[in-house]
């Protein structure tokens, strides 16, 4: 294939991910954006497949990690989706220092000069420790995600200055080896494994209410580390696809940041987020909350003209999705108006809440964004929380409040509120919710899939 073709098929791949970004905007478009993602990877990779004599080891490579890849996607549940994509945004960050390795041992084989130039080796640079901060960032993200590490901060006195002197370090073996008339190994691999240490330091003391943006920023980051390796390399589909992916996870950071009315350094700096303790105020005393039982919200639900349902992290490990799209078309079916309110940084993910309703094909006409549902919770009669803490918490409201100015779903507002709990613990922010206690709200302990199931059955 010419160099004119094999352009013209980069930038054709390029267009489709654009439109798989543009699709993914709604959910009513984004089975679409799936496959104009599909269709310009596969345009991708056969373009590329064309510049090689290695095609059968390349097919041979692809069809293990298809294998690989298929095997986890079955297996892998919905509540774990969240600790799936930090996982694949490791794998994507080792990629980009695996190929940087291979571009600096041997040049020769990437269309590089033997020695390589300047521009190269800041671009190796750029892309190696990325994708190395990527990979080992992830891994912690990974491990707080899936119940393997601690979601409490680790913190420790002098941290943000040894994460200063490492990055120090780090960017003086990179200029030592930017500046060697030869391959310097030693520079390399020292900034490689400082980077890799940079990584883990980074992403610990981010506690577990910052989990959603710290997976948006590491998806930016290994479109960055990608980005790097394709102008070393002087791939344009590299660049692109890697600009894309950085650009767009950038952006849903800062998104994520507004959403939670925290600027995007305080979240790297860490420190917020812990473990559940005991519902207690500041002096020590228990508050009094009303419970009751799944029959209850059934007869006030049942006799409802209005119910807003508002899906957190607890339906997710309950797997109740598919019972609370019973619930509704049961409610439906009474006459009940019933929607869901999705907050932006519920459950572990961006889009989280999402996934699951749109697993359980909930229709897309009865979800809405926080923006568009809030001025009508006083209009609403019934409001049922599943499961979600922090998002619905008015100490939001409370000047002094760790989470002050941080925008939630205004549940308070609505004439009955029922909340679906295990238990009173906190939430990852590690604050009391002061919804619970109101006079309006009833609380309903239990696993959320059976609470619904009851409910289910009761109307």
């Amino acid at each position: 294939m010419s160099a004119n073709m094999v352009a013209l098929a980069y930038l054709i791949a390029s267009v489709f991910f654009i439109l798989a970004l543009k699709g993914l905007s709604s959910p009513e478009s984004a089975r679409r954006g799936n496959v104009f993602g599909m269709l310009g990877m596969l345009i991708a990779v056969a373009t590329t497949m064309t510049l090689t004599e290695n095609w059968m080891l390349i097919i041979g490579c692809i069809a293990t990690g298809a294998v690989i890849g298929t095997i986890i996607a079955k297996r892998v549940q919905m509540t774990a989706m969240p600790e799936l994509v930090a996982f694949m945004h490791s794998l994507v960050g080792l990629a980009a220092v695996f190929i940087a390795i291979a571009a600096v041992n041997n040049p020769v084989s990437f269309g590089l000069p033997a020695v390589l130039p300047a521009g190269s080796k800041l671009e190796l640079f750029l892309g190696t420790f990325i994708g190395a901060m990527t990979w080992s960032g992830s891994v912690i993200a990974f491990l707080k995600l899936s119940g393997r590490m601690g979601g409490t901060p680790i913190i420790f006195s002098g941290q943000h200055m040894l994460n200063l002197l490492l990055a120090i370090v780090m960017v003086g073996f990179g200029l030592w080896f930017f500046f060697s008339e030869t391959t310097n190994w030693t520079a390399f691999i020292m900034m490689t494994a400082i980077a890799f240490l940079l990584g883990f330091l980074i992403i610990i003391p981010i506690g577990g209410a910052d989990m959603p943006v710290v997976i948006s920023m590491l998806n930016s980051y290994s479109g960055w580390a990608a980005a790097g390796i394709g102008f070393s390399l002087g791939n344009p589909m590299l660049i692109i696809a890697g600009s894309l992916v950085g650009s767009s996870g950038a952006i849903l950071s800062y998104i994520m940041c507004k959403a939670m009315n925290r600027p995007f350094l305080s979240v790297i700096l860490g420190g917020f987020g812990s473990d559940g303790g005991a519902a207690v105020v500041d002096d020590g005393t228990q508050k009094t909350y009303r419970s009751g039982s799944a029959d209850d919200a059934a007869f006030l639900m049942g006799n409802a003209d209005s119910v807003v349902i508002i899906p957190g992290y607890g339906l997710a490990v309950a797997r109740a999705q598919h019972a609370v799209k019973e619930l509704a078309e049961i409610l439906h079916e009474k006459g009940v108006t019933v929607r869901f309110a999705i907050h932006p940084v519920a459950g572990r993910m961006p889009g989280h809440m999402n996934v699951l309703l749109a697993e359980a094909e909930i229709p897309y006409e009865q979800v809405f964004e926080m923006e568009e549902i809030n001025s009508d919770f006083s209009n609403t009669d019934v409001v049922l929380v599943l499961g979600a803490n922090d998002v619905v918490n008015p100490a939001a409201n409370v000047p002094g409040s760790p989470i002050y100015g941080m925008p939630i779903l205004e549940a308070h507002k609505a004439r009955t509120v029922m909340v679906v709990k295990r238990s009173m613990g906190v939430g990852y922010a590690g604050l009391d919710n002061d919804l619970f206690y109101m006079d309006k709200t009833m609380m309903i302990f239990g696993d959320a899939k059976k609470v619904v199931e009851n409910m289910v059955k009761t109307i």
